[in-house]
């Protein structure tokens, strides 16, 4: 059996995503060796949920130091000690360094709760609702320097309520983004996904954005 693939997660909240990982590894259903989770935010609740899974963790603070660069070299000098084949975004806040993100080219995922190329940034779900949206969601991607622009592995939509707010849809989209994002990991670490030329392969075959509709 191939060993489970070696993964640092980025987090800077409640780390609802890193608990969907968690929860999968230990089930058996995701093989990811999760040998390191980081913080910017020492207050963060994800890394009592590392912590609680017996997951090795640390903060480096972004307000420690005084410029972008310095945070992303500390950051990549304790990710490099871990040896990770992957490292995965979830929900971590700080905009990254080009040379932070071509270090990590091809085993960098994130995810943004939107369909991506729609709404990059910030505060996604109001602005689905103030433009009056049909249909909302997630997306997967490996990340480029752009931000919010890399390619696209995984999309989860789901249509709008009437009476949807920003923290309902919110919810609604955590759903989706907990069954989606451990899929492309599992993918990863099965080696059946890459990425060649800009564009994501499955199976060694151009995959157009597969894009999956949820009820929730």
């Amino acid at each position: 059996m191939a060993q489970p693939t070696r993964t640092v997660v980025l987090i800077s909240g409640g780390g609802s995503n890193l608990q969907a990982f968690i929860d999968q590894v230990e089930h058996g259903s995701l093989p990811l060796d999760i040998s390191l989770v980081i913080s910017n935010n020492p207050n963060a609740y994800g890394l009592e949920r590392a912590t609680t899974a017996g997951i090795d963790t640390a903060v480096i603070n972004h307000r420690d130091f005084e410029c972008r660069l310095d945070f992303d070299q500390a950051l990549m000098q304790t990710i490099d000690a871990a040896r990770p084949e992957l490292v995965i975004l979830a929900g971590f806040m700080r905009i990254l360094t080009a040379d932070f993100v071509n270090h990590y080219a091809a085993r960098l995922l994130n995810i943004h709760p939107s369909l991506l190329p729609k709404y990059p940034g910030t505060n996604t779900h109001q602005r689905a609702i103030d433009a009056g949206d049909q249909w909302h969601g997630a997306s997967i991607h490996f990340v480029v320097p752009d931000v919010d622009a890399g390619p696209i592995v995984l999309q989860g939509r789901l249509r709008l309520k009437g009476d949807d707010t920003h923290d309902s849809l919110q919810q609604r989209v955590h759903k989706i983004e907990h069954q989606l994002y451990p899929l492309a990991a599992k993918w990863f670490a099965e080696k059946r996904l890459s990425i060649a030329n800009s564009k994501v392969l499955l199976d060694g075959e151009t995959s157009a954005e597969q894009l999956q509709t949820f009820d929730v």
